[in-house]
């Protein structure tokens, strides 16, 4: 991740927090599948690209043992206070402080979006890396044709996903793929499709 998008979500945090960390708010589809991740992992849970917190907090409403990690210090430091009684650092996608093995799960919920594509296959490298055999991870995407595609991200610059490319990355990575899901925009959500793609550590 580039320190343009850093300083592109700390100058957005207090709005964007305002905006989206109701997840009541958020599609039906979305809440349901955080729900079932939540459900299948065992063990300590890393969100990845936690913004304000909102999913962090609510992992650990659904019973997972959840911590979060940005790249923002605003969205880190807006987190702490609005969830005092959870762990939250800042770090970076790529070089996680978390030992070898060590997790249940990892959510990249609409984070990797993020991440220059040549760039990806070393975040998911990352996420093997830390988590323990038979860990899972669940990936939020903007969904895209085959190759990547750059898009007017609000905040920062970002690339559109298919999941059949994620897939493939994530088995090169040393992942099976377990679930997936597609679905349509929401009324008021951009025009584009949204890809979500659960995994598992072979």
């Amino acid at each position: 991740m580039s320190a343009e998008t850093r300083d592109a979500y700390d100058a957005v945090a207090p709005l964007y927090a305002e905006l989206f960390s109701d997840v009541r708010r958020h599609h039906p589809v979305d809440r349901a599948l955080i729900a079932a991740f939540a459900e299948t992992v065992e063990g300590p849970v890393a969100d990845v690209g936690c913004g304000p917190g909102h999913y962090t907090a609510h992992l650990r409403e659904l019973g997972a043992d959840a911590f979060g990690v940005d790249l923002s210090p605003a969205m880190v430091a807006h987190a702490r206070a609005t969830y005092p009684g959870i762990r939250f650092a800042e770090g970076t996608m790529t070089a996680l402080d978390v030992p070898s093995g060590s997790l249940g799960g990892v959510l990249a919920w609409y984070s990797i979006i993020h991440a220059d594509p040549d760039g990806v296959p070393a975040i998911l490298a990352e996420f093997h890396r830390v988590l323990a055999p038979g860990g899972h991870v669940l990936l939020g995407l903007f969904a895209g044709a085959s190759a990547p595609e750059p898009f007017d991200h609000k905040v920062a610059r970002a690339y559109r996903w298919s999941a059949d490319h994620v897939a493939a990355l994530l088995r090169d990575a040393g992942f099976e793929e377990t679930a997936r899901a597609v679905r349509r925009p929401a009324p008021g959500e951009r025009s584009f499709d949204h890809a979500h793609v659960l995994a598992r550590k072979a």
